[in-house]
């Protein structure tokens, strides 16, 4: 064969290659990460999202079902251009406990309420229809579905504490036990082969198959609540293990941690860093909450508006250069900003969250790959301040003001979110 034709022969190959992978990439309904950026179906993308933790207990069949109202939330979601949705897999631990998510998923270590299974299998099919994803985490360092202090109850015996009874101080030493306890994090490690190993029992579809799933996240806020370094070793520790294990069963999907960000690692640097370099984790999520750190006060919301959004800017501004660095895209998945006057009620007002969400979103497209607000509300009326069986699910968890944070279709903040996606 003469080098010219040797040279054609190649040079065509080649080009077969690349038309073969342009063509996949094109149709490819997963999303992939490359060079800090999303793609999906071969095209670069952004995202605004919302944290719907309670959807697969509406798509179920049991107690706190609502299929009817699920369709409704997503058509609504779906309409507005809010397409990629934060959701919890389902709680951990008996029903009935005080401020957590009920009815729970996995009531006992590897026994599971068959209808929250199927209810998680048909909130997926509900997004396939529309063409939406989901992140979905598995795990909680907070109590409202119980997580680390669940699974150190099962592991030691030790009851978990609950913040709004026993305090949150004592809460959070209880809960630096979880970075240390083998036992412990074996009970979540079987959860987590469980769940992502799943096969849809609707469509006969293995999970990792799906596209309706975005990413997996490996907790809901993980933290090691320690300076210690022992502790801080065995919170890399456990992660950088689920992430191994969710890789090994799913190479179709992306991973990230659940992680607030500096404020989220005892604002240490280092340890943030350490928690961004773990072996398989493909993109950074922060979150920002300016009531929960100091940075407003219930009183004045308003009148320290200005400062939040000055604090929320450094915020995002110190991840996003550090995620350049580390060419990982960052997501703000979960932020929230109370109603006016620090109220509850549906009918308040929410001119300064109004304000507050505009300034988040602006950053979407060049310091912000994504964000997720917290949380939808939707159609929702809340019959009590504090979430009781047989209340409608809102975006405030059990342990909060039902409608505090929460988005409601009627509210203003609808509008804001209508226009910054469109922009």
């Amino acid at each position: 064969m003469s080098a010219n034709i040797m040279k054609i022969t190649l040079r065509t190959a080649v080009w077969a290659l690349v038309l073969i992978c342009a063509v996949n990439c094109t149709k490819s309904p997963f999303t992939t990460v490359k060079d800090g950026q999303f793609y999906r179906y071969g095209k670069p993308i952004t995202f605004i999202g919302t944290n719907f933790w309670y959807g697969p207990i509406l798509a179920s069949e049991g107690r706190g079902a609502d299929l009817q109202r699920l369709e409704m939330e997503l058509d609504t979601l779906h309409a507005l251009g809010i397409d990629n949705l934060r959701v919890l897999v389902g709680g951990d631990g008996p029903d009935g406990v005080f401020s957590r998510v009920d009815p729970s998923l996995q009531t006992a270590p590897g026994v599971y309420n068959d209808t929250l299974l199927r209810g998680l299998d048909r909130f997926l099919v509900e997004l396939g229809k529309r063409d939406m994803q989901a992140v979905l985490y598995v795990n909680n360092s907070w109590e409202w579905s119980g997580g680390y202090g669940q699974y150190l109850e099962w592991a030691t015996g030790e009851k978990a504490l609950i913040p709004l009874i026993d305090g949150y101080w004592p809460f959070m030493q209880q809960m630096r036990k979880f970075q240390t306890s083998a036992p412990a994090q074996e009970l979540y490690f079987q959860h987590l082969r469980n769940i992502v190993g799943r096969t849809n029992s609707i469509t006969g579809k293995p999970y990792r198959d799906d596209p309706a799933i975005f990413a997996w996240q490996l907790g809901n806020e993980p933290r090691c609540f320690s300076d210690e370094e022992e502790i801080r070793d065995g919170f890399i520790g456990w992660m950088t293990e689920a992430a191994r294990i969710v890789k090994e069963l799913d190479p179709n999907h992306l991973l990230s941690t659940g992680n607030e960000g500096l404020m989220g690692c005892e604002q240490d640097s280092t340890l943030l860093e350490r928690v961004n370099t773990i072996p398989g984790i493909d993109y950074m999520t922060i979150h920002i909450w300016p009531y929960n750190w100091g940075w407003v006060s219930a009183g004045s919301l308003r009148e320290d508006l200005e400062s939040a959004m000055h604090n929320t800017g450094e915020y995002i501004r110190f991840h996003a250069a550090l995620g350049r660095r580390l060419g990982l895209p960052v997501v703000a998945e979960e932020f929230g900003f109370p109603r006016d006057g620090f109220q509850s009620s549906q009918d308040s007002s929410t001119s300064a969250r109004d304000t507050y969400y505009a300034f988040v979103f602006d950053k979407v497209g060049s310091e912000l790959q994504g964000a997720n607000f917290w949380g939808w509300s939707g159609f929702a009326e809340p019959l009590h301040e504090q979430w009781q069986e047989g209340d409608p699910y809102t975006g405030d968890p059990a342990q909060e003001a039902q409608g505090l944070n929460g988005v409601y279709i009627w509210d203003t903040t609808v509008d804001i979110i209508k226009e910054s996606i469109i922009n």
